[in-house]
């Protein structure tokens, strides 16, 4: 059996119920999955449907696309705002960027060559290099500590 033969709320519920032999697979592509299930949505006509049916068709897309419960609330809440489901990627930029290599490279050479002191200490010795001896080097690198 396909899920395309499921055409109805009486096949779902025979399908549910395990009454149906099941063969499917879903795409590992995240896109293919809401299309599929943005066209299951479209197919059942999910919207109108009264609400015993509405948690038939929930029940049985939670089975086949292995999402949570919360997830495919999620899912149908944006297909009954906007009528369709888009991924919504999230890219953040990460942390901010606080040392530079050179100034990474010269913090461990600090640490090393004064065996692994605390941060604080590390951050009195870049600044008495800097303020000191006028090694300029290590001007940012102290200023960003602690």
């Amino acid at each position: 059996m396909k899920t395309e033969e499921l055409t109805t709320i009486e096949h779902l519920s025979n399908f549910l119920e395990g009454t149906q032999a099941v063969a499917f697979t879903i795409s590992s592509d995240k896109d293919k999955r809401y299309r599929w299930l943005q066209r299951e949505l479209v197919r059942f006509d999910y919207l109108s449907l009264n609400k015993p049916d509405k948690g038939i068709v929930i029940r049985y897309l939670l089975k086949v696309t292995g999402y949570s419960r919360q997830q495919l609330t999620r899912l149908i809440a944006q297909y009954r705002k906007t009528g369709r489901l888009s991924r919504q990627q999230r890219t953040t930029a990460g942390f901010k960027r606080r040392y530079t290599d050179r100034d990474i490279r010269l913090l461990a050479e600090m640490d090393e060559r004064h065996d692994t002191p605390c941060g604080h200490a590390i951050k009195k010795l870049c600044e008495r290099a800097y303020q000191v001896f006028g090694q300029s080097d290590y001007e940012t690198a102290g200023r960003h500590l602690c």
